[in-house]
């Protein structure tokens, strides 16, 4: 069985990326774990400078995987908080690594994919690449990611993508100041390599490392208190009628009435 993540480095460029190309690279536990771990793998990496995280297939992630909704129908409470913590780490290897993380996002970053491409430090996308935080249609909460959100846009973007759940392109991303650039499908590859190859050759490795955590460890001093609030907030929703409803409807693919 092919991985589900793949991990290479070449002229101290680590790239990660995401190869569940059938299932539109959609998150659950495994793919999460193998994540994290490859993260934690490049922290630890001497030849490592600078991370690229991007995905094969059509879609950079399309949120969660079929299976893993439907398992979380039968989750109990103290499951849920595992399985969100679970989560919750990998968003905090990826924000407090030691090393600059670029996303390259092509096509559809959706619910756990938008926050998973939120939270790298740079983000490119192409025109194409649609974004959206759509948790609220099904009954459920982006809880984690809005700890991390708010720090990129201010509060009137936040409230309005995160209650109405809609999906919008990659020049609206750059307005809002959730994403850094918008590069053509075709030059993509390209651009993110120079970019990530000026960081290795006229930045300290060093200095990036203590800006990085200076910018993390001052602009929100409360993240972790706010963290273990939303991993709450997450599990008790997962136990609500709404979500269940809307697990269930999205599955079988009925219109949900709220």
């Amino acid at each position: 069985m092919e991985s589900l993540v793949l991990y290479s480095v070449q002229d101290r460029i680590a790239t990660i990326t995401l190869n569940r190309p059938d299932k539109r690279n959609a998150l659950n536990p495994q793919l999460i774990s193998d994540l994290t771990e490859a993260f934690i793998q490049s922290a630890e990496d001497d030849l490592v400078k600078v991370i690229v995280l991007k995905a094969n297939g059509d879609a950079f992630s399309a949120g969660a995987d079929l299976e893993y909704l439907q398992q979380l129908q039968h989750n109990s409470f103290e499951e849920n908080v595992a399985d969100t913590n679970r989560l919750k780490k990998l968003f905090t290897t990826i924000y407090y690594l030691p090393k600059i993380v670029i996303a390259q996002v092509e096509g559809h970053a959706i619910a756990g994919g938008c926050g998973l491409a939120t939270i790298c430090d740079i983000i490119f996308a192409t025109p194409e690449s649609n974004f959206g935080y759509t948790e609220v249609k099904i009954g459920f909460v982006p809880a984690l990611v809005s700890c991390f959100l708010m720090q990129k846009v201010n509060e009137t973007v936040a409230k309005e993508i995160l209650l109405t759940g809609k999906t919008f392109d990659a020049a609206q991303a750059l307005k809002y100041n959730l994403i850094n650039f918008v590069t053509n499908s075709a030059d993509i590859d390209q651009k993110v390599t120079e970019f990530a190859l000026s960081l290795c050759r006229e930045s300290s490795g060093n200095s990036l490392m203590v800006t990085k955590q200076l910018i993390t460890q001052t602009i929100n001093p409360t993240l972790e208190r706010s963290l273990e609030t939303a991993a709450q907030i997450n599990a008790l929703v997962r136990d609500s009628n709404d979500f269940k409803k809307g697990i269930a409807s999205f599955l079988n693919k009925e219109k949900i009435n709220w």
